[in-house]
């Protein structure tokens, strides 16, 4: 019976001192530990909102493969391997200016340098990365030159019957070191721009000239007296192929959209889809023509990979396109504390990004409440059966465009974080309409934000 003494029977008064460590212990011992694969954009948001809230986090571990921050920002000119066999992450090109104004792509928190044009060569967006690292301090935490190997879920029953999962995550040093360790959560972060999606083109082995992907596209020069047939024509295939066109490329953009009525620069000619490459090396189009060429690039986006993550134990679906199910396009309802983040297309990604790392914190500290894990599949099919009945094409369910914004403020009414503000929407569809109709001299333009709906066009 002695042992069902309260502890009342025991308590001794301890000093003010003592008292104060004892809760800092305990504190320590309630924080939650997380692990953020990548020091890119996203990466680094989620870095910065989990440093924001000490009481309820460990400082993160962040994993970063290469030897600087930024991600896809981060321009590398070489093309393939770095020098330890791992291939080149960036897919960033020479001369590439964004495509959205600074004052729609910035996190909410952290302006670009407003003396900056609107539209940025990608230096500047890394040096804002950086900037925005340094400003949260976050650099102490990322560990460069290391890779993750393996991210796995350990599931345990605890005491009182509930079941608890943490993350094995191990990983291995530019020494070759491996280490594993163990966290509450991963924020996988390692973007979806760096595994080049190639399509099948029956007979392409008889193409004679150069294949290549966007991926390992740097400058237009290299290209100059020679044809290309640039296949795609999303933002990367329309801009690449505007700046062969003035290094003196013929260039066909072949496509399967409808085709594009504004003027395009001399130089370009539009064509349907490649289907097939002939015995002879010339390339068959959908439409019946032959043409040929010295280069085939390939500007057809990118494959999901995570090498470091069982999908089926998971009871995740990675295909080249659509990672599924993801609820609010985050988690994986077997493991609500994995979340990917930034794996939507056609977002506005910095604010994107950041709407989805509050939300994901709020659910780690409580604050949101999520569904059952049948209840989380269901919304996410159907959601998906509803995209498919729109005539949404597999390959799209990923892409938000118009839905992103009630999407954001939905993520922002659960956890209770400040919504984005009317004026990046406005802005941002300005712009979109602008590059349909100019899309050579769009990014001339200039913008000031003056109130949370309003902005201007500068002189």
């Amino acid at each position: 019976m002695h042992i069902k003494l309260t502890s009342f029977s025991f308590m001794v008064p301890l000093s003010r001192s003592k008292s104060r460590r004892l809760h800092s212990a305990w504190m320590r011992m309630a924080l939650q530990r997380v692990a953020v694969v990548g020091a890119g954009a996203a990466g680094l948001c989620a870095a910065r909102h989990i440093l924001s809230r000490p009481n309820s986090f460990e400082p993160p571990v962040v994993f970063e493969q290469s030897d600087n921050i930024g991600g896809t920002w981060c321009y590398e000119e070489r093309v393939g391997t770095y020098d330890n066999g791992r291939p080149i992450h960036s897919s960033m090109y020479r001369n590439l200016r964004t495509n959205l104004p600074k004052e729609v792509m910035m996190f909410p928190d952290f302006p670009f340098d407003p003396q900056l044009s609107s539209f940025l060569p990608h230096q500047e967006v890394q040096r804002y990365l950086e900037r925005y690292c340094q400003s949260h301090d976050i650099g102490p935490h990322i560990r460069f030159n290391t890779v993750v190997e393996n991210v796995k879920p350990v599931v345990v029953t605890t005491g009182d019957k509930e079941k608890k999962t943490t993350w094995e995550v191990t990983s291995s040093d530019s020494s070759g070191c491996q280490k594993t360790e163990t966290f509450d959560s991963v924020f996988v972060c390692s973007g979806h721009y760096s595994d080049p999606h190639i399509p099948d083109i029956p007979g392409i082995k008889n193409f004679k000239g150069k294949v290549l992907h966007s991926h390992a596209y740097r400058c237009a020069e290299t290209f100059s007296g020679q044809s290309v047939v640039v296949l795609g024509a999303k933002a990367s295939g329309l801009d690449i192929s505007m700046e062969l066109a003035k290094a003196g490329v013929q260039v066909t953009l072949s496509h399967g959209r409808p085709r594009f009525t504004f003027p395009l620069p001399p130089g370009i000619q539009q064509s349907s889809p490649v289907v097939a490459v002939e015995d002879d090396g010339s390339f068959r189009f959908q439409d019946g023509s032959v043409g040929s060429a010295d280069v085939l690039l390939f500007c057809t986006g990118y494959n999901f990979r995570y090498p470091f993550l069982d999908a089926a134990q998971l009871g995740l679906e990675i295909q080249d396109h659509m990672v599924a199910p993801l609820y609010r396009f985050i988690m994986p309802p077997a493991f609500p504390s994995l979340f990917f983040i930034g794996i939507c297309k056609i977002i506005c990604p910095f604010p994107n990004f950041d709407c989805q790392v509050q939300f994901s914190l709020a659910v780690l500290d409580g604050s949101v409440t999520l569904p059952s894990r049948a209840q989380m599949e269901d919304d996410v099919r159907r959601e998906l059966q509803e995209k498919v009945a729109r005539g949404v094409l597999q390959r799209h369910l990923l892409i938000m465009d118009r839905d992103q914004w009630e999407y954001c403020q939905a993520l922002a009414r659960s956890a209770g974080f400040p919504p984005l503000r009317p004026v990046v929407r406005s802005l941002y569809e300005e712009v979109w309409r602008q590059r349909r109709i100019h899309p050579e001299n769009y990014r001339n333009n200039k913008y000031r934000l003056i109130s949370d709906t309003q902005w201007e066009l500068m002189d």
